[in-house]
């Protein structure tokens, strides 16, 4: 993520030069000018928007003065290996197409060191989500181009596969595939090795984390009682702020949304006011991103197996929050996913944020008052000026289907019952 203010009085031309990019609103031309993400072969998701919060004046209702935080520009990438390796094929391919949209942000000049500059914005994720860890780009669009091929032949030889056991129907699929390789209009390639440096910081992640709860252990729990005597005591006193959008807003939201099976999602807004909601959702995140990176990176974040990537980005000093994600089907489902499956994560994460729906203990209530929770949360949507999705038409279930068939595919034999399991797949 890239993160810079937008120069004052220029956030309408900026957004205009973004629209250039689209070809439906908001989602993105794959060959636009500017930048080509169809060019960029381990990029999964992108997205360009201006960061400009309608709700700083929710402050007002603790007795604070309004704050007027920057008007920002936010690229973001969801991509492949390292990312000094992605900075190099951006300068590449959108050079003149990065030096032109960060034009319009306050200290950029066309002739300084543009990598020197994109590294001095990134903007590191408190918390990030991958649904499959390890799963490039390239996988999936060669496990859809075999899905898409495997169905084809099924269709024409229904009649051959139907006399077959499961098993020789699997052997036969097999030598078709083989063959299709052979002939170049398949492409499986090896999964590459997971990097050394990734797998050594993986690991002292996992291991440092639960060490540092460990010896933290004896100060948490003395302070324990004192957190929820301020965590009630806050709760009780935070006002709610759940007023319906406005018809302009929703207006606006609903036209860059269900121009596919996936949808993009981005939400900023201000936590409540003192050090002890910013440390919580500090302390918060941080455990997140563990549970993320060693739990949850094997297809869905907790009951929850539509999000494709996501993250939580802290702004202005820890002053605010970003969320973005990328997710199947519509906002609607989305939300109600989220509250019926894991709403006590919605509360301890968003609680801590101005307006949101009175929880109690932090886990409980909040988001299980599903009229004011989704008031909120589309309060805080922010229009995404370019979105850009690689897969088109694959939900993260197809991914999943889709690499259990090559899998299934790559096994030397199968029992009958295994292979009739696995024609089901296709």
């Amino acid at each position: 993520m890239v993160l810079a203010p937008v120069a004052s009085g220029r956030v309408n031309e900026l957004r205009r030069v973004l629209a250039s990019m689209n070809g439906l609103p908001g989602t993105a031309d794959p060959h636009n000018a500017l930048i080509p993400f169809a060019q960029f072969e381990t990029l999964h998701f992108a997205r360009l928007l201006v960061l400009e919060d309608e709700t700083l004046d929710d402050i007002t209702k603790y007795g604070l003065p309004r704050v007027n935080y920057p008007t920002y520009l936010a690229f973001l990438a969801d991509f492949d290996g390292d990312a000094s390796a992605f900075v190099d094929e951006l300068l590449l391919k959108a050079g003149g197409g990065v030096t032109r949209i960060f034009s319009y942000c306050e200290g950029f000049e066309p002739t300084a060191d543009l990598r020197h500059w994109i590294e001095a914005h990134r903007a590191s994720p408190a918390t990030a989500y991958v649904n499959l860890i390890g799963r490039t780009s390239r996988q999936v669009s060669e496990e859809a181009a075999l899905h898409d091929s495997l169905v084809s032949y099924v269709a024409q030889n229904s009649a051959n596969l139907k006399s077959m056991s499961p098993g020789s129907a699997h052997q036969a699929m097999a030598q078709y595939v083989r063959g299709e390789q052979h002939a170049g209009r398949l492409t499986l390639t090896s999964m590459a090795a997971t990097p050394l440096a990734w797998r050594l910081r993986n690991f002292v992640n996992l291991v440092g984390v639960p060490l540092v709860l460990l010896l933290l252990t004896p100060i948490l729990l003395i302070y324990l009682p004192f957190f929820l005597i301020q965590l009630r005591w806050h709760e009780k006193n935070d006002p709610e702020i759940a007023p319906r959008i406005t018809p302009a807003h929703a207006h606006q939201l609903a036209i860059l949304e269900d121009h596919d099976v996936t949808n993009q999602f981005s939400a900023m807004g201000s936590l409540k006011p003192g050090v002890f909601r910013r440390w919580t959702l500090v302390f918060i995140l941080w455990v997140i991103d563990y549970t993320a990176r060693h739990i949850y990176g094997r297809g869905r974040l907790a009951r929850v197996s539509t999000i494709h990537f996501a993250r939580w980005v802290f702004l202005d000093n820890k002053k605010r929050l970003l969320f973005a994600s990328n997710y199947d089907g519509s906002l609607e489902s989305y939300m109600d996913d989220f509250i019926n499956k894991v709403g006590f994560g919605l509360n301890v994460v968003f609680g801590n944020g101005i307006g949101y729906p009175r929880t109690r203990f932090l886990l409980l209530d909040g988001a299980k008052d599903e009229q004011k929770f989704k008031y909120v949360l589309r309060r805080h949507e922010l229009a995404t000026e370019v979105w850009y999705n690689a897969h088109p038409g694959l939900t993260a279930l197809d991914r999943h289907r889709n690499m259990l068939i090559r899998e299934g595919l790559e096994k030397p034999a199968m029992s009958d019952e295994e292979a009739r399991l696995w024609l089901q797949l296709i």
